[in-house]
């Protein structure tokens, strides 16, 4: 959001951003990210005229069972689709503050699913890997952000749906504390767990726009009045695990957090409760009645899950209530040793076809790290933290109990940054940090190259503004230069022998030069001679090249 802010103070106007989205929006095609959008004409009409407001000119979107007046609210069920007349509080404190609503996102039918792939709109696919699924429940909200559509975006989180999709497609998500945000004007899930949630490209803007969301509501009666912690984390509870995982660990040594071992099986066996437990009847309790009347409605897997809700008994509820509570009980020792936990936001991903395959169970392996976090009242932050052996997206999830909201965004901030304002990277000592623009980022077609080179990621990061980048086919050209921007680069560690063996692949008019990192560092990087794009598309504008791609008709 601070590249737009600039762009605006240097003459930019919200009508010429509104006009792009909606070129991206189309140039995407039939993606399922959207169920419906606004028409351009009446965003254009109600456009913010006062530059001073807090979220002036920026573009958003909202999962499809959030209200918005006027527009359908569907929870990707077109049989239960009704016409509010009232927006969610959310809504109208974003859109008072100056942001534009673009439309209304795809998601896991009456958001219960963490595949994106539960949905009569469409399943939604990653944009880091093709065929990789999104997440979900609140997929389309993800992709919004991930593919440049919109700057933020809002979905809602109960299981892990705002928090795995992060993961799925390189964002922040981010999910308060229970009650701090309304769910007025939001279809229930599980009224007692569901938290409005955030998407974003970096932590401070989702915490920005969960300084204007959040607030107490009197007329909600989930909205509560949350004392704020303020006492900074310094030790992180942790478990063991693959060299990925461990690479983490090692980043949040470096950023001089003390790692505590614990016992996460209490965290576990509350999160199990979720789907095993009386929780399933919650969401019957709402929707139940629509089922049973409209049984040819609903999408199979969601009927399968929501059809176990109705055989819950009155002492099948009190017997999962008391279990939780002791579960309460025995998580307290590990609070009284750490002030946060730090977890894999997943344990591993799917494709669309692999979770086709078993969805109810793959289902229950996305929400392994992330079931329990309402249950047990905490707050949780996701963050991208890298990308596997096997060129796949995975991503860390930092939770502390209710109230920690703020100290939670700071280390979750350091850990994707390096440090607050920076670029999010690790320098090691053993080899060189290499830039990389395009072709060999993850899930482009180069890419295989340099895993063969021994390239190891080392997380995003962003130019110095002092680039501009072309389009030259198959490629892109980063060439210095004067009035220039910042760019999204991809880092990568790889020894100097690597690195001998990549130039000597690299064909012209691309080379390897000095990058300059909007910190000052200067690494390794793609770089391309200013003769060869005298004639090409300047496509500075869409930030990085995965973007531009993403937007390529």
């Amino acid at each position: 959001m601070s590249a737009l802010r600039a762009a605006y103070a240097n003459g930019l106007h919200p009508r010429e951003v509104v006009a792009e989205v909606y070129r991206r929006i189309k140039a995407r095609g039939d993606d399922a990210v959207w169920i419906s959008v606004r028409p351009e004409e009446e965003t254009l009409a109600g456009l913010p005229d006062d530059p001073g407001l807090p979220l002036y000119g920026i573009p958003f979107a909202v999962k499809d069972n959030i209200d918005v007046a006027g527009m359908p609210t569907t929870v990707a069920c077109p049989d239960y689709a009704y016409l509010p007349d009232r927006s969610a509080p959310l809504v109208d404190r974003l859109t008072a503050a100056g942001a534009i609503l673009i439309g209304k996102n795809n998601l896991d039918q009456f958001a219960t699913g963490l595949s994106g792939s539960r949905s009569p709109y469409g399943s939604v696919e990653s944009p880091l890997v093709k065929g990789l699924i999104s997440g979900g429940s609140s997929s389309g909200s993800a992709v919004a952000v991930s593919a440049g559509l919109v700057s933020f975006s809002i979905g809602t989180d109960t299981a892990g749906s705002g928090r795995v999709p992060a993961v799925m497609t390189g964002t922040v998500g981010l999910k308060p504390s229970k009650g701090l945000v309304s769910t007025l004007g939001v279809v229930p899930a599980c009224a007692s767990l569901d938290c409005p949630s955030v998407f974003s490209l970096n932590v401070r803007d989702a915490r920005e726009v969960l300084e204007i969301i959040q607030g107490y509501e009197p007329a909600d009666p989930w909205s509560r009045q949350l004392p704020r912690r303020t006492t900074p984390i310094r030790k992180i509870g942790v478990i063991r695990g693959d060299d990925h995982w461990t690479e983490v660990l090692t980043r949040l040594e470096d950023l001089g957090y003390e790692l505590v071992d614990i016992d996460v099986e209490p965290f576990l066996a509350a999160g199990r409760l979720l789907y095993e437990g009386p929780w399933v009847a919650e969401r019957w309790s709402v929707l139940g009645p629509f089922v049973e009347e409209h049984p040819g409605s609903l999408h199979p897997v969601t009927a399968r899950v929501l059809s176990t809700g109705g055989g819950v008994t009155g002492p099948d509820t009190f017997r999962g209530l008391h279990r939780l509570q002791e579960l309460k009980a025995e998580t307290r020792r590990t609070w009284a040793e750490v002030d946060a936990i730090a977890v894999p936001t997943v344990p591993r991903t799917f494709t669309l076809d692999e979770m086709a395959e078993d969805p109810i169970a793959r289902n229950s392996v996305l929400g392994t790290y992330t079931t329990f976090a309402n249950l047990l009242d905490l707050a949780g932050i996701a963050v991208p933290a890298g990308t596997t052996s096997a060129g796949r997206p995975h991503g860390v999830t930092l939770l502390a109990p209710a109230g920690a909201d703020g100290p939670l965004a700071d280390a979750a901030e350091r850990f994707h940054t390096g440090r607050a304002g920076a670029t999010p990277y690790r320098i090691r000592k053993d080899g060189t940090l290499l830039a990389v623009v395009g072709a060999h980022r993850t899930g482009h077609p180069l890419h295989p190259e340099l895993r063969a080179l021994g390239a190891t990621s080392a997380g995003i990061a962003r130019t110095a503004a002092a680039y501009r980048l072309y389009d030259l086919g198959d490629r892109p050209g980063m060439v210095r230069t004067s009035g220039g921007a910042s760019v999204e680069v991809e880092l990568f560690h790889l020894d100097a022998e690597g690195l001998g063996r990549l130039l000597t692949m690299i064909p012209p008019p691309l080379g390897l030069g000095s990058v300059e990192l909007d910190d000052g560092a200067l690494v390794t990087g793609f770089l391309c001679e200013s003769h060869a794009v005298a004639d090409a598309t300047d496509i500075t504008g869409y930030g990085s090249w995965p973007h531009y791609v993403n937007a390529r008709p």
